[in-house]
């Protein structure tokens, strides 16, 4: 038998690479900086989106992106803060890409904006495999879903710089061991960032606004020194 076998997966991440890096350069020369929010259904992303906004928005012209599969709930809710929204349908795709994040940034229009957020499609799974050019991948793992996730979906804590336990606040009730769970994360993503925080009760964002706040004020001046 003579045939070729053609690894078409491996030529579409090679190819969604090269459109994220070119994303991520051109945010980096007008001096916006792009975070890829990703999470389960449920683990509270969009609460913590609200959260971030509240804190963020008299420092920084913020626009937000919405993924999901269908639906505008949570462009509408995020909406209500004033800032700049958009909902991107994915037509049933569990994930965004780089291609798509491109233009859904071309729809919202990024002139003008420090900080944009894409709030991807929830699940642990898709999104973690797709670079779509942000600066920033910030994972939420919601304390009901339990300390062994980054046990069971190692991708997803090994892309995440940052990682966010919500609904600690519910620990005591969901036997969630916080230290494994950094520990397990961490073996996957050495010098991972983690911050346990409750978006219901708007309890330990501190350290999380500091560490945006940080990289994101980078980001802003390097954009401001380049356009002089």
């Amino acid at each position: 038998m003579n045939f070729e076998v053609f690894e078409t997966k491996e030529r579409v991440l090679a190819d969604n690479d090269r459109a994220a890096a070119e994303t991520r350069a051109a945010m980096a020369a007008q001096g916006t900086y792009l975070i890829n929010l990703m999470g389960s259904p449920g683990a509270g992303k969009t609460s913590v989106l609200l959260r971030l906004i509240d804190a963020l928005k008299d420092r920084y012209r913020i626009g937000v992106m919405e993924a999901d599969a269908d639906s505008d709930v949570d462009a509408r809710t995020v909406s209500e803060t004033g800032v700049k929204v958009i909902q991107l349908h994915t037509g049933g795709l569990c994930h965004m890409d780089a291609d798509m994040t491109a233009r859904g940034l071309a729809r919202l229009g990024t002139e003008g904006l420090d900080l944009i957020i894409l709030e991807n499609v929830g699940n642990l799974v898709c999104p973690a495999e797709f670079d779509v050019g942000a600066d920033l991948r910030l994972t939420i793992l919601s304390v009901p879903e339990g300390d062994d996730k980054p046990l069971k979906y190692p991708l997803m804590f090994t892309v995440a710089d940052v990682l966010v336990v919500n609904k600690i606040d519910t620990a005591p009730i969901f036997d969630f061991d916080l230290a494994a769970a950094r520990e397990r994360a961490a073996a996957l993503h050495p010098g991972q960032e983690c911050y346990p925080v409750s978006a219901l009760q708007n309890e330990g964002f501190g350290p999380l606004i500091d560490a945006l706040v940080r990289r994101i004020d980078a980001r802003v001046k390097a954009g401001k020194e380049d356009a002089e």
